[in-house]
């Protein structure tokens, strides 16, 4: 076979244990995830009822164009209906988007630690990955800049960042996309931008009507609680739209997908309870870190990454014998750290306690 050369040493995406795998692997009656930030309260009570569809609902291909999806979403956005792409989750648009503009002769920015994906699929199509470590915390964003070159085809940018959770100020974003010459795609990731709470958080649609090069990436998997039906979009510029379109598998957001993501649209009133539930479970953790002296960053995700100063995994794996699966930093780039999907109020003091258990064990150890 003739191979990409470059995908026989790509390892492929790990999923995490499953709830029904762990139950048996440990002989446990009840399991809280944690480790893939979920919404712990499921979806709009709206959107589960349009789950609900007739036997030959199953038997056609969906609407290739999502046109009723669009029609809302742009209603709800305030954006033209030519502004938007629709993908199988925001993974397949970076898929897409790398796809259209990578290739040997291009390169490509981006942060690290973040989301892996943008690497991952740079790596497939050939490109050279320019990778800039965050500081403090943050995209170091002068330093990214400094990386654009002539072959430079895409820089991405994820606010708030995934594992870290900290996001850019809108003055110091809008600036720094300033800065990047047009013809370079500035991809603005914020699947998490629905639980932000700061006040200086940017505003995409402003970005992209004022910047030709802009794509912004949203998705119905977290605050909307519709992970498992795999809708995610872009908003750009009519123009960018067009020539991405080409990409787009003929028929890759599935009839389910549209309708219910449709009726969550709907329900402002389910997101801002998510939200301001997801800013009083970040509040219990911040307290547990600052209680146990350990360090964290200030997340405006649904998620917060604490540094337990010992190998990332051990915590892990305590954890997961106490019932509650997390994610190990071992894999997001921070090995003495584990990522933490906030819970509901319960969910959250109970793997609180098993990281509380977690440290008297190894006190006692030392």
């Amino acid at each position: 076979m003739k191979w990409k050369q470059q995908i026989l040493n790509l390892t492929p995406y790990q999923p995490g244990k499953s709830i029904d795998e762990v139950k048996k692997q440990y002989g446990l009656s009840e399991i809280t995830k944690l480790a893939s930030n979920e919404n712990p309260f499921g979806c709009s009570p709206k959107a589960s009822e349009a789950i609900q569809q007739p036997s030959a609902f199953f038997a056609l291909y969906p609407d290739g164009y999502a046109t009723n999806l669009r029609e809302a979403l742009a209603s709800h956005l305030g954006v033209s209906q030519d502004q938007l792409i629709f993908g199988n989750g925001s993974d397949e648009t970076i898929m897409m988007l790398s796809r259209a503009l990578l290739s040997p002769e291009t390169n490509t920015v981006m942060a690290t630690p973040t989301f892996p994906q943008y690497k991952h699929n740079a790596i497939i199509e050939g490109a050279e990955v320019r990778e800039v470590p965050l500081k403090e915390g943050q995209h170091d964003l002068e330093n990214m800049l400094a990386q654009i070159d002539e072959q430079t085809a895409i820089i991405w940018v994820c606010s708030p960042n995934n594992p870290t959770g900290t996001y850019i100020p809108n003055d110091e974003l809008v600036a720094f996309i300033s800065k990047v010459p047009e013809d370079v795609l500035v991809v603005l990731d914020e699947a998490y931008c629905e639980y932000t709470t700061a006040e200086d958080y940017h505003d995409s649609i402003k970005i992209v009507e004022a910047f030709p090069h802009v794509i912004a990436l949203r998705t119905f998997s977290k605050i909307y609680g519709l992970a498992s039906l795999r809708i995610g979009y872009g908003i750009a510029q009519a123009p960018l739209i067009r020539a991405l379109e080409p990409v787009r598998e003929p028929f890759n957001a599935n009839r389910f997908g549209q309708e219910v993501a449709i009726q969550a649209l709907s329900d402002d009133v389910f997101i801002e309870k998510c939200r301001q539930e997801n800013r009083s479970g970040l509040a219990q953790f911040y307290q547990f870190c600052e209680e146990n002296g350990l360090d964290y960053y200030p997340s405006q995700g649904n998620f917060i990454l604490i540094d337990f100063a010992v190998e990332g995994n051990r915590v892990f794996q305590s954890l997961l014998e106490k019932g509650y699966i997390v994610r190990s930093g071992q894999a997001l780039g921070f090995p003495t750290a584990v990522r933490v999907t906030v819970g509901s109020k319960e969910q959250n003091d109970g793997v609180i306690q098993a990281m509380s258990q977690f440290l008297s064990e190894i006190k006692t150890v030392s």
